[in-house]
């Protein structure tokens, strides 16, 4: 079966053409377009400017890497939300149109099921299920059991920021540029960890949600009291790598509890922030360690928002039978997973 599948969720025009059989899935074309360097004078994405550049290069990008009859094309997959509004509607809207022009079922897919899917597309072994899915993402950061395809519960959250905005805020107060993330973990490098002692949000408490609003605010008190060595690299290192290490510690903490208290198989880390390189050594060999489980990581380049991740969670929807009549199918930029 092979399924095409558009994302334009946020700022990456996002095609890829993905054949799967069994629990086996090829990607023949994966291609990316990113508006990173648009957004970044602006210090972050602006809905409808990504809109605008969606539709600029969405239809060029299709004209060129699918053939204008869909032949080769059994199903479509797209990403119906969460996101922009405006951006969403782009790649809905045109996934529409194909599947009602070439007679293709369509499927609509979470954005957040799709990042979960990008460890479907490791060379290497596939998830065992069930399993835990840590999305940490700009917008998410959630402790999701995925007991079978398509089954999925939600049992921790943030109750304030995502991991994602936190880093893109903290980089902000550095002066660093759009997207903080990569920014951050760079910056830490060779900073000291335990410089500063940030805030752990919600640890002390039962249960798997998350807060980071407080390390943030802490970040920003530590940077008020320290005006005259905001431009000393070594001080920002040690603010880096001591803000890093207070965000990782309760990722691998909350999620350590959850597996504790849950029956699962394997853990699996998705979403942008899963790229972030100390989150991936220290969650593999925590869960490692306590627990003598898998952590899979998706390779870098299904990390960042793709549509090969989109297509992967359509192909299983699609083994399911489970498409949507395109004249139902909306963009909703607060589309739940669970």
């Amino acid at each position: 079966m092979n399924i095409l599948g558009i994302e334009t969720s946020c700022d990456e025009t996002a095609i890829a053409v993905l054949s799967g059989k069994g629990e086996k899935l090829k990607v023949k074309k994966n291609i990316v377009y990113s508006q990173i360097d648009i957004h970044r004078k602006y210090g972050g994405v602006v809905p409808e400017v990504a809109a605008r550049k969606h539709l600029e290069i969405l239809f060029p990008m299709l004209e060129k890497e699918v053939a204008r009859s869909g032949k080769g094309i059994d199903a479509i997959a797209v990403t119906a939300g969460p996101g922009l509004s405006p951006a969403l509607r782009t790649g809905v809207e045109t996934a529409k149109t194909l599947a009602w022009l070439w007679e293709k079922p369509l499927v609509g897919v979470s954005h957040l099921e799709g990042h979960i899917y990008a460890n479907w597309l490791s060379k290497g072994k596939s998830p065992q299920l069930p399993l835990l899915a840590v999305l940490v993402s700009g917008g998410h950061t959630e402790l999701v059991l995925m007991k079978d395809h398509g089954q999925f519960e939600r049992i921790g959250e943030t109750i304030d920021d995502a991991a994602g905005e936190a880093f893109d805020k903290v980089a902000k107060m550095l002066g660093l540029p759009y997207p903080g993330g990569p920014e951050i973990a760079k910056l830490a490098e060779g900073g000291d960890t335990e410089a500063y002692t940030f805030p752990r949000g919600l640890m002390d408490r039962p249960g798997y949600d998350f807060s980071f609003s407080g390390v943030k605010t802490s970040v920003l008190y530590t940077l008020r009291e320290n005006e005259s060595l905001l431009n000393d690299q070594e001080f920002r290192k040690n603010i880096a790598a001591s803000f890093q290490e207070a965000v990782v510690d309760v990722l691998v903490e909350k999620t350590s509890r959850a597996i504790k208290d849950h029956d699962i198989a394997s853990v699996v880390l998705a979403g942008g922030v899963s790229a972030n390189i100390e989150l991936r050594k220290r969650m593999k060999q925590a869960v490692k360690d306590r627990f003598d489980l898998p952590v899979l990581v998706p390779p870098f380049e299904y990390s960042l928002d793709n549509a090969a991740m989109i297509a992967a969670a359509g192909y299983f929807r699609a083994k399911q039978h489970c498409f949507v009549d395109p004249l139902i199918l909306k963009a909703d930029p607060n589309l739940d997973i669970a």
